[in-house]
């Protein structure tokens, strides 16, 4: 089956985002759900439209949510409320690096998703991959460079060396971020400076991995009653690279979900995703994406604590695969999120 859906233009602005209540009647016993959108990161546009969706979603299933930018009114209408869940839909720097997390547990609230460290250890992709490697997953070939080493050991001869320990084709992305922002594809050696340069635009340290060819994925976990289990594996068929375009504008990228896998490839990369999320020790959810090669084996990109809900995002494609009512599914998690709260 193959998905796609348009998405609304991106604002800039945090319209759309409820405003609190002026007062909470917590007689009825209805939880009250704080779902943080926006922020201040390069993916704020996208984390808005995953809050609105989110919000929605959980509004239909009985809840009263409160959709709530990250901002100078936040820490006072937390401590005002003490929302029985908040819900972090942050994307990029803060929102996945776990600061907003650490705040998060100071204020002692619930919240779902990864705790503060793990979200740390995935936010910085070397540091996860050795975690991964550690854990017998298979993950690209990789060194770590900071901007300063180059200007230190001058560019080229530093570029020179990584060719010769990586070889060709390689990829080139920042270690932390996400959306693919400042991700290069590179085919020949000439074209590494400015891939380089399109990084550091991002941050100052670079990831180069050896690039790996096969069948693009993204597996969604979600804890269930019976620990982590994983949704049916999407498939991505983009021209040209899985970029930033591809992943939020209409008509750019191809998916098939559940991805064309047997039955057998199918249940591999469901163990992969399920290894790494708890080997990354994270919580309530996740997204793995990962490359099936030739040969069978599935190679770990990255790991997601904080999956995009936008109309085109991975795992709401997942849940539509699996059968699940995404409504509910996201009223489980919340459920999951109180309960581990009690």
């Amino acid at each position: 089956m193959t998905s796609s859906a348009a998405a609304p233009a991106p604002s800039d602005a945090p319209a759309g985002l409820s405003a609190p209540p002026s007062s909470r009647d917590a007689a009825d016993g209805t939880p009250l759900v704080v779902v943080l959108a926006g922020g201040l990161s390069h993916e704020r546009d996208v984390s808005l439209r995953s809050g609105r969706r989110v919000a929605e979603a959980l509004r239909s299933t009985g809840l009263e949510v409160v959709l709530h930018d990250v901002d100078a009114d936040l820490l006072a209408f937390l401590r005002e409320t003490r929302p029985d869940v908040v819900w972090p839909l942050l994307h990029g720097a803060s929102g996945e690096d776990g600061s907003v997390r650490d705040v998060l547990d100071m204020l002692g609230l619930p919240y779902v998703g990864t705790g503060p460290r793990a979200s740390r250890v995935v936010w910085n992709k070397p540091i996860s991959k050795a975690v991964l490697l550690e854990a017998g997953l298979a993950t690209p070939d990789y060194v770590t460079l900071p901007q300063s080493l180059f200007r230190d050991l001058g560019a080229q001869p530093v570029l020179d060396t990584m060719v010769r320990r990586l070889g060709l084709p390689l990829v080139v992305k920042p270690t932390e971020g996400g959306s693919a922002l400042g991700v290069t594809v590179v085919t020949r050696a000439e074209h590494l400076p400015r891939a380089m340069v399109e990084c550091f635009a991002y941050g100052e340290t670079a990831l180069i991995e050896r690039a790996v060819t096969g069948v693009e994925l993204a597996v969604s976990v979600i804890e269930g009653p019976q620990g982590p289990e994983a949704l049916p594996a999407v498939e991505i068929v983009a021209d040209g690279g899985y970029d930033y375009a591809a992943r939020y504008v209409a008509g750019e990228t191809e998916f098939f979900s559940p991805a064309r896998l047997t039955a057998d490839q199918a249940a591999q990369v469901a163990d992969v995703a399920v290894r790494a999320h708890e080997a990354l020790h994270l919580r309530h959810l996740s997204r793995t994406d990962l490359i099936l090669d030739g040969a069978g084996t599935a190679h770990v990109l990255e790991v997601n604590v904080a999956p995009g809900m936008t109309e085109m995002s991975l795992l709401p494609q997942a849940v539509a695969a699996s059968g699940h009512d995404l409504a509910g599914l996201y009223r489980r998690i919340v459920d999951t999120a109180l309960a581990r709260a009690r």
